[in-house]
């Protein structure tokens, strides 16, 4: 561990190299046992060293991360069509073919072996050359399926993207990565990073000034009425317009609600000084006298020189029955 991220890789490639080049030369094993022979090497190395290796503090993994998460978070509004998608989400099995191909870019994440963080990465693709065929009813070729999986990662934003691809680059067998399926689709995987962290107006075939307004949040694309959208137009892009301007009429009546809640604290506030200037007005003009308490009323037997001036009390008189 007092080794930095680079000696360590050189490390571990320096291992697989030598002990790959032993069991073909030493012990003449043929070369699909030294494959499996190295993934098992590999998966008991890597298991035991992954919390010292991935992501390491020493690193500016963890930058590029949120670096790349924000970014992805930003294109939210990029359409299939802006990037030549061609696939048809309207058809149920593509749409299947997207989610699956989205839940296996993230679930690269939760692997602790290179080789199954790789694995998820070609089952993606398999997933997105699927989709591809259906759609076009042929098979597709690398200039569809690279923008796809630029479409692909846009929409899933996987966990810690930049982490996984070092962490593989550094410590997954090199004879895996320099050949085969998985070697390939890795490579366009670090292709549609990169696409991702330069795509600009040009890009999209965009103007700049769109291109940063739409990065601003200031607007979204304009909703297209239902009447313009081609026959091949998925369904979840047209979905995706009628949310944007929903999103954007909210938006809309919050900025109104909140100008109106400063307002009526303002009202109040204006108000309450109002009423406040009132009562002291009053208060000055008509100032409060206090005056000494009356003294009580005499009651009517006591004993008053005034009870003299009152009239006698009745007499009842008597009748003769």
């Amino acid at each position: 561990q007092d080794l930095s991220i680079e000696e360590q890789s050189e490390c571990a490639q320096d291992f697989y190299q030598s002990v790959a080049e032993k069991l073909q030369t030493r012990w003449k094993v043929s070369p699909e046992k030294v494959e499996k022979a190295m993934d098992q090497i590999e998966k008991y190395i890597m298991t035991r060293q992954y919390k010292y290796v991935f992501c390491p503090e020493t690193t500016d993994d963890e930058k590029k991360d949120l670096a790349v998460q924000k970014r992805i978070r930003a294109l939210y509004w990029v359409t299939p069509q802006m990037l030549c998608v061609p696939v048809n989400e309207e058809i149920p099995e593509v749409s299947d073919m997207v989610v699956k191909a989205i839940t296996d870019i993230i679930e690269m994440d939760s692997k602790r072996v290179p080789r199954d963080k790789l694995a998820c990465i070609t089952k993606c693709s398999k997933h997105i050359f699927n989709a591809i065929k259906i759609t076009k009813n042929e098979p597709a070729s690398a200039d569809d399926f690279l923008p796809t999986l630029i479409y692909i990662v846009l929409k899933g934003n996987p966990p810690r993207l930049q982490s996984n691809i070092q962490y593989i680059t550094r410590f997954c067998n090199p004879s895996r990565l320099m050949t085969g399926e998985d070697g390939y689709y890795f490579t366009n995987l670090c292709c549609a990073v990169a696409f991702i962290e330069k795509l600009d107006a040009q890009s999209l075939n965009l103007s700049q000034e769109d291109f940063d307004r739409f990065m601003t949040g200031q607007t979204s694309p304009k909703k297209q009425e239902s009447d313009s959208f081609s026959p091949d137009v998925c369904l979840g892009v047209k979905q995706m317009y009628k949310n944007l301007d929903l999103l954007s009429q909210l938006n809309e009546r919050q900025e109104r609600i909140v100008n109106e809640a400063k307002k009526l604290e303002k009202d109040l506030i204006d108000w309450t000084d109002g009423i406040a200037k009132e009562v002291q007005d009053i208060v000055e003009k008509y100032p409060l006298e206090i005056k000494p308490k009356n003294q009580a009323l005499a009651a009517i037997d006591s004993e008053n020189v005034e009870n003299d001036k009152l009239p006698p009390p009745l007499q009842p008189q008597v009748y003769a029955g």
